[in-house]
């Protein structure tokens, strides 16, 4: 059992229940400027500390992990991917990493079924033309005329808890459901969502009206949706992506769009290094693609999930035991890494 405190660095504001949760049950030190820390400023703030518990906006790379004090012997990930975190480096490091995931599934169905609906019924359009003009000419029967959706085919990309999820949301519009995923799944899920297999993603992108992407950023996934990959989609489709900006060609994306070969797209996620795309930014100001700023799991209730998952996984691993939400690197483990005592 825990006999003092773990001492934790949180590198983001938490909503305010659940700082002053881990505030009763840790030591807590939380970066009150709620702006992505340094590498350094990380360094600085784990002296003494048990437990880094960090967001998607932390690089925790190779490098950090070999700078960390010793004291420390957990990464609490806030948030389900992990790709910002070396998971290799860690375990090697004898370090435990843990995320919070299924908290997140509900509401980021919700936000990929509501772009799925925005790009083609024009939704965001119709709200500007108003917003900018102030003015509305009245109802025409071939004013901003979009595409239904019922009868169209979804093509999803990963059909783990978030995919599935999707489909059934999807398959409730009238939607034509086919996945691609490593493994088929089983009757029971694909029978109540009539839903198609295919082994082969260039087939299916090539026959889906809607590409979703669902799957995490790995070495297999980035690019997924590459330049040749995009230029294989049918024409006139769209592209969906509530999941990483690593798994789209983004330039080739944006190519597609403006040759007229894709409809557009409606991302909750785009590369943000150098700042946005200007030419992504032109496609949204002309209404060929809808931008969201990565709201997906941007739900009170999501974020207290997701923060409660992290106390738990804290509270299992410093009682000595195995953590719920524990990620190991995929593929075999190499023996004989254990986690610091």
């Amino acid at each position: 059992m825990i006999t003092t405190k773990p001492k934790i660095l949180v590198t983001r504001r938490l909503p305010a229940t659940i700082e002053a949760r881990m505030g009763t049950l840790f030591e807590t030190d939380v970066n009150e400027g709620d702006v992505a820390l340094t590498a350094d400023d990380i360094i600085d703030g784990l002296a003494g500390k048990d437990v880094l518990v960090c967001s998607i906006t932390d690089t925790v790379d190779a490098e950090l992990i070999g700078r960390l004090p010793k004291s420390v012997r957990m990464i609490a990930q806030f948030g389900n991917g992990v790709d910002n975190i070396d998971v290799e480096a860690a375990l090697a490091a004898g370090l435990t990493v843990t995320n919070t995931p299924s908290v997140l599934t509900e509401d980021t169905a919700d936000m990929a079924m509501a772009l799925m609906l925005a790009l083609p019924r024009r939704l965001v359009e119709g709200m500007q033309l108003l917003v900018r003009d102030g003015v509305w000419a009245g109802w025409s029967p071939t004013w901003m005329l979009g595409h239904r959706l019922r009868g169209k085919a979804l093509g999803i990309v990963g059909m783990g808890r978030i995919g599935t999820a999707v489909a059934q949301r999807a398959k409730a519009f009238g939607l034509n459901i086919h996945y691609f995923s490593r493994a088929r799944r089983p009757p029971g899920v694909e029978e109540p969502l009539e839903a198609t297999y295919w082994h082969d993603l260039d087939a299916m992108i090539a026959a889906v009206d809607i590409v979703s992407l669902h799957t995490p950023h790995t070495r297999e996934t980035f690019h997924i949706l590459s330049a040749e990959r995009l230029a294989r989609m049918k024409p006139g489709s769209f592209v969906v992506n509530v999941s990483r900006p690593e798994l789209i060609d983004e330039n080739a994306l944006v190519d597609q769009i403006e040759s007229g070969h894709l409809s557009g797209a409606a991302l909750d996620v785009f590369e943000n290094k150098r700042g946005i795309n200007s030419r992504l930014l032109a496609l949204a100001e002309a209404n060929k693609v809808v931008l969201t700023a990565h709201m997906a799991s941007a739900t009170l209730e999501a974020r207290i999930e997701m923060g409660e998952t992290v106390i738990v996984n804290i509270r299992a691993f410093m009682d000595g035991h195995q953590p719920p939400h524990r990620v190991l690197p995929d593929g075999p483990q190499a023996p004989g890494r254990v986690a610091r005592p």
